[in-house]
């Protein structure tokens, strides 16, 4: 089932939806012919608190002819095109970054309706390296944000900081985009710089992961230790290793040594896709230290470079 809010804004859309109707086809009417007697039986032109006076609209009807609109457009859009999303934490540096406003487009995996999340359109299938949203499968209360590496069938292998993908490929099929069927491919990794960001007292790596028809940058912190014993274990794999089952996905964070990722928990389910996250619309600084007026949460800056597509 969808969240709170997404259910309250649906509920308020029916409820002044029909509140509207009812008094359309019921009780307007009734209303009408009062005034056309009241109107008839007068010599001049009624004026208008007149008219008020005799037929008077309900206040309830009043503020949902009012509402109904603008409540109705708000749905159809956070439901079935775009929504928006704040980034809480540092899990997909450096491409998202805490106080990251994004928009997520909803309908590219298909169209929902906005309380039971069943599906209604099949559109499309996440493809690899796409940036998804999705509701976490230990707690689907809970919105999580990662990369789609594994797709169905893939085998994924996660060792040394090293990804390595062997791909689910159709008989007779030789490659997949640059990854060779058959093979457990070795993902590129291009150093870009050494000093941009920290964990702490510890410098993180910044690097390129040529994923197929993607390039994107990830972290690495090279000084941690990897925490495999924290590892889903997949029956009848390696601890590091993982086959995707159908229907599912392997989704990592790109900040690869702070991020809880199916590593840790398994996969994405396909019903559990909320959206593919498009566009950064604003970016917001949080610097207040422990001796600021300000709490924490009140913007120090905006990082207007930051805004524009999500690769």
């Amino acid at each position: 089932m969808a969240g709170y809010f997404s259910v309250l804004l649906v509920l308020i859309t029916l409820g002044s939806g029909l509140i509207w109707l009812l008094d359309h086809f019921m009780y307007a009417p009734k209303r009408k012919e009062r005034i056309a007697l009241a109107q008839g039986s007068s010599e001049t032109p009624l004026a208008e608190d007149v008219i008020s006076e005799i037929a008077p609209e309900p206040a309830i009807v009043e503020g949902a002819k009012s509402i109904f609109p603008m409540i109705a457009a708000i749905t159809i859009f956070r439901s079935f095109i775009f929504e928006p999303f704040q980034i809480p934490s540092g899990s997909m540096m450096p491409t998202l970054l805490d106080g990251d406003f994004i928009l997520v487009q909803k309908f590219t995996y298909g169209i929902k309706d906005p309380v039971w999340r069943s599906q209604l359109v099949e559109v499309g299938e996440p493809e690899r390296g796409d940036v998804t949203v999705f509701k976490f499968p230990l707690d689907e209360r809970i919105d999580f944000i990662k990369r789609i590496v594994g797709l169905p069938g893939d085998r994924i292998v996660y060792r040394n900081r090293q990804l390595y993908i062997q791909p689910n490929c159709t008989e007779g099929q030789t490659q997949q985009g640059n990854l060779v069927c058959g093979e457990y491919n070795k993902i590129k990794l291009d150093i870009v710089n050494r000093d941009e960001y920290k964990q702490g007292s510890m410098q993180l790596v910044r690097l390129t992961e040529n994923l197929p028809g993607v390039g994107h940058d990830i972290l690495i912190n090279p000084q941690a230790l990897e925490q495999t014993e924290r590892y889903y274990q997949q029956q009848g794999t390696r601890r590091d290793e993982w086959v995707v089952p159908e229907d599912s996905y392997f989704a990592m964070g790109d900040n690869r040594n702070n991020s809880q990722d199916s590593r840790m928990w398994g996969f994405v389910p396909k019903a559990n896709l909320v959206g593919k996250a498009v566009f950064i619309w604003m970016s917001f600084e949080f610097d207040n230290g422990p001796d600021s007026l300000l709490p924490g949460w009140v913007p120090t800056g905006v990082r207007f470079e930051r805004l524009g597509n999500i690769q």
